[in-house]
């Protein structure tokens, strides 16, 4: 069994209240109980000097909506980064996040999510703080919020002993570029709707077979882009 390790995740938002949920039930919750994962929610309006706590302005040159200050920014991931702290930003310009990026973060041992608003970051940001971009998806959400719960979540499972039986993330959704072949459980028959035999064979050869060409067909048929 792989020996356990230990992840410290930082995350910096303007709306740290919905985190308190989702990373308190379930894995999360169980791999930071179990001290697999040191997790830290700050707000960055605590890194503002005004008595409005001022995080955004509007941006040079015009158009709408705000944009997320340098200072306060600069201030906080500089406070927070620590020697191995890799800093990402959460944002719609990022490298499209998938399974394969989730196993690369679960080889690190911090991180800094900084989750975005308004129209965004300033410039100087990226250029001079981030060490990564990402973004869970082709589609607008009002903040970074809930595509930070995303990579913490992902990244958490994969984290060794946090599943309970590690073999759990290996033959999952994407684990080998493929969506899941289909699960069936008991009853045998239900409805007139039987498991198929080969499941039920206890050949474990042919199983495994059955199970490479459902992978593979799913896959073909619903997400034909990842066969490539």
């Amino acid at each position: 069994m792989p020996a356990t390790r230990w992840m410290k995740i930082d995350v910096l938002t303007l709306f740290p209240e919905m985190f308190a949920g989702p990373l308190d039930e379930s894995i999360v919750k169980r791999a930071r109980d179990a001290g697999l994962l040191d997790l830290k929610i700050h707000n960055l309006r605590d890194w503002t000097h005004d008595r409005h706590k001022t995080v955004d302005d509007r941006p040079f040159g015009g158009g709408p909506g705000m944009l997320l200050k340098p200072e306060p920014l600069f201030e906080a991931i500089e406070s927070l980064k620590r020697e191995k702290t890799r800093v990402i930003l959460l944002s719609p310009a990022g490298r499209k996040f998938n399974q394969a990026i989730a196993r690369e973060l679960a080889q690190q041992e911090d991180l800094l999510l900084v989750t975005g608003h308004y129209e965004g970051f300033d410039e100087r940001v990226r250029e001079g703080l981030a060490d990564d971009e990402l973004s869970i998806g082709d589609y607008v959400l009002t903040n970074g919020a809930l595509p930070a719960m995303v990579v913490i979540d992902a990244v958490t499972r994969l984290l060794p002993g946090a599943l309970g039986d590690d073999e759990s993330s290996h033959d999952e959704s994407f684990s080998h570029g493929l969506l899941e072949y289909p699960q069936y459980t008991r009853p045998a028959e239900f409805r007139g709707r039987k498991v198929p035999d080969v499941l039920v064979s206890g050949n474990h050869a042919e199983i495994e077979k059955w199970r490479r060409e459902q992978a593979k067909l799913r896959t073909k048929e619903r997400r034909p882009d990842l066969m490539k």
